[in-house]
């Protein structure tokens, strides 16, 4: 026989989602009932002595009312000020309410009543600071045990050691609910920053993969236009690579949206080649080289860092030479492969690092790479390092 599955997500409804964050007012009152209701079994004792007719019928009705009292400012203390921060003030006047309160009913009608004690403690260890707690609990005790000399001393001593116990026991309830808290918002906030490092990611992905297409697209688009007046052919060779170039950053877009594009250095270097000689560049460039030991994130960063230097060289240097070499070097920190794109051009007009610089800046770190660029003394250079596993031979362009 099966349940109806309606009934089982009306169950699952009502049962208190204990580990998640309220979802209304109803629930946090529901969940404030949980922990402050188990403590009202401890009424059992003066409405037992209420009921059994011990007292005169003036003393039955001030005990009603004043038990009454008593439960409405206990209530009102824990619900509203459990694990909140509350004014002082008001939290420990409404304590010493409740002090003065459990201390007249146990004088005036007896031992049974030094069971409001318990609900002093508790409201002590909820609201009060974690210090603070320290103090008044013990103090709670002590009242009680003063308190019982008078009406009931066996039954004082009964008491002692659960008055103690229930309210630190709620000291460590109110830290909970706090780390709680603290988690929660810890979680929201690593959440946000994962948020937020995606975006710079998208936004460093896109702006070197379309500053790069974008410049050879216009260097063609140029090139085309003067060549089409006295030579068709060739201007359709380069309006041919125009759309091969668009085509390709279409792709590359998609792919660095969705997350999984991994660029690689021997394809930058054979573009590089392309849009240098394309921009009226002398270029020399390495042949591909042997990677072996560099790791995938240490080469997709030396091909992005590739990939802006030759997108600045073209679009902001006025360079009529560029020099890309690759070298594998050893150093104090370890073996490191080392990228160097070096033009006799003026670096552009910037008067700091652009956001492509900022950006590889950022990649390289992640893989534990560093990066250098300047002026040099007949143009300007741009050094990226990434550690590799092993020393790595590479073929130097120069």
């Amino acid at each position: 026989m099966t349940e109806d599955p309606l009934t089982e997500e009306a169950c699952r409804e009502q049962l208190i989602p204990l580990g998640q964050s309220p979802r209304s007012r109803r629930d946090l009152f529901l969940r404030k009932m949980l922990w402050i209701g188990v403590w009202l079994v401890f009424l059992s004792a003066p409405v037992h002595d209420l009921v059994s007719g011990n007292h005169t019928t003036g003393a039955t009705v001030a005990g009603w009312l004043g038990l009454a009292v008593f439960v409405g400012v206990y209530l009102t203390l824990v619900f509203r000020d459990m694990g909140s921060p509350a004014p002082p003030r008001r939290v420990g006047a409404l304590i010493v309410v409740l002090g003065v309160l459990a201390t007249l009913l146990s004088l005036t009608l007896g031992a049974p009543w030094l069971a409001l004690y318990c609900y002093v403690s508790v409201a002590c260890g909820a609201t009060l600071p974690l210090r603070a707690a320290c103090w008044a609990i013990p103090g709670t005790a002590g009242v009680l045990l003063l308190v019982g000399l008078s009406v009931g001393e066996q039954h004082a001593l009964d008491l002692l050691i659960l008055v103690i116990l229930i309210g630190f026991a709620m000291t460590g309830v109110v830290q909970l609910v706090r780390t709680t808290i603290e988690l929660r918002k810890a979680r929201a906030t690593v959440a946000q920053l994962a948020a937020n490092e995606e975006r710079l990611r998208l936004a460093r992905d896109l702006h070197d993969l379309l500053g790069h297409s974008l410049s050879l697209i216009t260097l063609k688009s140029e090139l085309a236009g003067r060549m089409l007046p006295d030579h068709p052919d060739k201007a359709a060779q380069q309006v041919a690579d125009i759309e091969q170039v668009s085509r390709q950053a279409l792709v590359d877009v998609r792919e660095a949206v969705t997350g999984y594009r991994r660029p690689r250095l021997a394809a930058e270097l054979a573009g590089a080649q392309v849009a240098l000689t394309a921009a009226g560049v002398t270029a020399q460039v390495p042949a591909e080289p042997d990677l072996d030991g560099v790791p995938e994130d240490g080469e997709s960063a030396l091909a992005w860092a590739l990939r802006e230097a030759v997108t600045n060289v073209v679009r902001h240097s006025g360079a009529g030479r560029c020099t890309v070499e690759l070298l594998g070097r050893q150093t104090l920190d370890g073996p490191v492969l080392e990228l160097s794109v070096e033009d006799d051009g003026s670096g552009g007009s910037g008067k700091g690092p652009g956001n492509g610089l900022t950006g590889l800046t950022e990649r390289l770190e992640k893989v534990g790479g560093t990066l250098e660029a300047g002026r040099v003394r007949h143009g300007f250079r741009l050094v990226a390092r990434v550690p590799t596993a092993t020393g790595v031979d590479v073929v130097s362009g120069a």
